[in-house]
């Protein structure tokens, strides 16, 4: 057997090890993405987004509508097509068997995928941090026993892992929900949970509807624009293209607010169309979260987590600790997704990407 034919079988294997023990026991029955028909090389570049958390969907939702970056991919032959996932978690297994070509992944999904070496850490589309909400008098160390939501093997899971931590409580000793993000708010003021965690704009739903709800542990949070490996390999300028997309993106937002707040309505449009639910925060609230998430950050969409930094590797050894990594998961990986150049490539030759020039569709 040819060593590529070795290396496709090795992480084949790795990979349905990593499903079996992070995804859900209902993730053999039927899924809502199911129906979008992916399939490994066909000839749409899917992208997966993740339209319930902000502002990862308002860069995305600005890529979507970006006339340069889809008449570029058209050209090429690998027109772009957007799936709306409610977590990156539901990513990783399409990822992994190459039915999607890229996707915004939290940090503790990107640290999965890339441990197995299955991802390039191509920019940034959050720098932030993920909140455990509570109602009530409760504080971290009054968490024991207490119903918590969270979405499993997702950045609000590591976050609520952090805050357990920090109070000495095993995950053991609180009685985990399984929620999908946008349904924790309700779920708080029904009083099917006493706690959750949860990135934006669940927490700022949350304070909102009630006085008695309030934040009890904040930890650091990254979202994270991921390119499959092999994909970029097969096609290097479609992957080139997708991230001067992202710095696009980025780009034309802070030049105006108002095309900040233009972004904001596309992603309330999108967020509601997926969820089934009105918007829970105002366009004001969302370009808010947007600036001083993404836009507020000089540096971004480079990454701010480059190989050297202690960030991700300490965020890897500590899931390796409470056991949460994948087996045959290795740091080198990440260090090695970490250092995809595409970034470097797009912002040198900025004329032949065309990152100052942008034509968007209403």
């Amino acid at each position: 057997m040819h060593a590529k034919a070795l290396h496709h079988l090795r992480q084949s294997i790795v990979m349905l090890l990593v499903f079996a023990l992070f995804l859900p026991a209902t993730s053999s029955a039927e899924q809502y993405f199911d129906r979008y028909g992916l399939a490994p090389a066909s000839p749409t570049l899917d992208l997966g987004v993740q339209p319930l958390g902000y502002p990862s969907s308002v860069v995305s939702v600005v890529m979507r509508h970006d006339r340069i970056l889809n008449k570029a991919l058209a050209d090429s032959k690998q027109p772009l097509k957007t799936h709306p996932f409610k977590s990156g978690t539901d990513m990783l297994a399409l990822l992994a068997n190459q039915k999607l070509e890229a996707a915004v992944l939290g940090d503790m999904p990107s640290i999965l995928a890339a441990s197995t070496g299955n991802i390039w850490i191509a920019g940034i589309t959050k720098q932030t941090s993920v909140a455990i909400v509570a109602k009530g008098d409760i504080q971290v160390r009054d968490l024991v026993g207490q119903r918590i939501g969270y979405v499993e093997a997702s950045t609000s899971h590591y976050t609520l892992l952090q805050g357990l931590a920090s109070a000495g409580i095993s995950e053991t000793k609180v009685k985990l929900i399984p929620l999908s993000v946008g349904d924790m708010p309700d779920a708080l003021e029904r009083g099917e949970i006493d706690a959750f965690a949860a990135w934006e704009p669940a927490t700022s739903a949350s304070l909102g509807n009630s006085k008695e709800n309030h934040i009890v542990f904040r930890g650091s949070s990254a979202t994270y624009f991921v390119i499959e490996q092999d994909f970029a390999r097969r096609a290097p300028q479609a992957a080139l293209y997708l991230v001067a997309g992202l710095v696009r993106a980025i780009e034309w937002m802070r030049r105006s607010h108002s095309n900040t707040e233009k972004a904001a309505r596309w992603a309330m449009a999108e967020t509601a169309s997926f969820s089934g639910k009105p918007a829970t925060l105002s366009v004001t609230q969302i370009a808010s979260i947007t600036h001083r998430e993404i836009l507020d950050i000089p540096s971004a969409p480079a990454i701010l987590n480059n190989p050297s930094s202690p960030t991700l590797k300490n965020e890897y050894q500590f899931l390796t600790q409470l056991g949460k990594l994948p087996p045959g998961g290795k740091w080198e990986n990440v260090a090695t997704a970490l250092s995809y150049d595409g970034m470097t490539k797009v912002l040198a030759e900025p004329r032949k990407f065309q990152i100052h020039s942008y034509d968007y569709e209403d």
